[in-house]
């Protein structure tokens, strides 16, 4: 994993730091900012390798930043870009996608060799998240996304959710475990940029085969936000994603545990980690907190999953 920060320097050296290595180098970019300015800038990035692509996370203060025809000769990307914005709002202009916004949960997706102007459009600064996906090896992604100028997926909801569930997800994994192999979540997100965009068909193969990997992304989203509820059911999770409850059903069918199983381990593993950082926290408390609609029903699913009570894995984290 490559991780940097402008912490460590001096205010005056920062700014100058970040535009020859994280601009120049890695992302082929110009990046400018008024002299005045430059003082109180301050920004962290980090990049790691999902498959062959790239996955990078970037929060900074405010400044200019073109990919000029000339940036592009000297440093080629020759990928297909997903962007994601984390916070804040971004505003982008470009030749052939003209002026937008690209607001907070937004995507926005790119060939990366074409020319552009971004800045942030709030004082929040910088705030986003990077997909590169190289079009080496990948011939169909190139004959698909080649010349792709940057536009946001603005007019289709639920391919929005399912790319950003999914999004979110590959960066999860990729941090916590890094030697895995996850070329095949890299084709799915570059499968799905490239169906919302309309430039490949809806009922091919690879396009099923990614709207099943993104669709059960999205609703372990559903669960992991929702699962403080009592009421949450399948059913719910469905309607939220304008699916059957039959095919959220087939989605969860190849991971071995259904639906309603998944939320139940969601919710066992969430009163663990309560009972381990709360230990003022009454048991019944963190029972409701977690989702449960009764301590009965809490203290009998908390043995099933972890073969001892509550009271016993609080004072297993106490004596650790």
């Amino acid at each position: 994993m490559l991780s940097f920060n402008t912490d460590d320097l001096r205010p005056q050296d920062r700014f100058d730091y970040w535009c020859e290595v994280r601009a120049r180098n890695l992302f082929g970019v110009t990046i400018s900012l008024k002299q005045h300015e430059r003082q109180n800038f301050r920004g962290r990035f980090t990049a790691v390798p999902a498959g062959g692509a790239m996955i990078s996370e970037m929060q900074a203060s405010s400044y200019w930043v073109s990919r000029t025809a000339a940036d592009v000769a000297r440093a080629p990307g020759d990928s297909l870009c997903i962007y994601q914005q984390l916070g804040g709002a971004s505003w982008f202009n470009s030749k052939g996608g003209g002026e937008f916004v690209v607001a907070a949960k937004d995507i926005a997706i790119s060939h990366t060799d074409l020319p552009y102007l971004t800045r942030p459009a709030t004082t929040h600064g910088f705030d986003l998240r990077v997909l590169k996906i190289p079009f080496t090896g990948r011939e169909d992604l190139v004959r698909a996304a080649r010349g792709l100028s940057p536009a946001l997926l603005s007019d289709n909801p639920r391919l929005k959710t399912v790319i950003s569930a999914s999004l979110t997800a590959l960066a999860a994994d990729c941090a916590r475990n890094p030697d895995n192999d996850f070329d095949l979540a890299v084709d799915h997100l570059a499968q799905l940029a490239l169906l919302a965009q309309g430039r490949v068909r809806h009922g091919s193969p690879e396009s099923r085969a990614a709207l099943r990997f993104g669709f059960l992304h999205a609703a372990r989203d559903v669960l992991a936000r929702n699962m403080h509820r009592p009421n949450l059911t399948p059913a719910a999770v469905a309607a939220e994603l304008g699916i059957s409850p039959r095919k959220l059903h087939l989605l969860f069918e190849p991971t071995g545990m259904s639906c309603a199983r998944t939320l139940t381990a969601m919710r066992a593993a969430e009163a663990l980690r309560l009972l381990r950082n709360a230990p003022m926290q009454p048991v019944a408390e963190i029972a409701q907190a977690s989702g449960f609609d009764s301590s009965a029903t809490f203290y009998r699913v908390f043995r099933n999953v972890y073969g001892i009570t509550p009271g016993d894995a609080r004072t297993a984290a106490v004596l650790d």
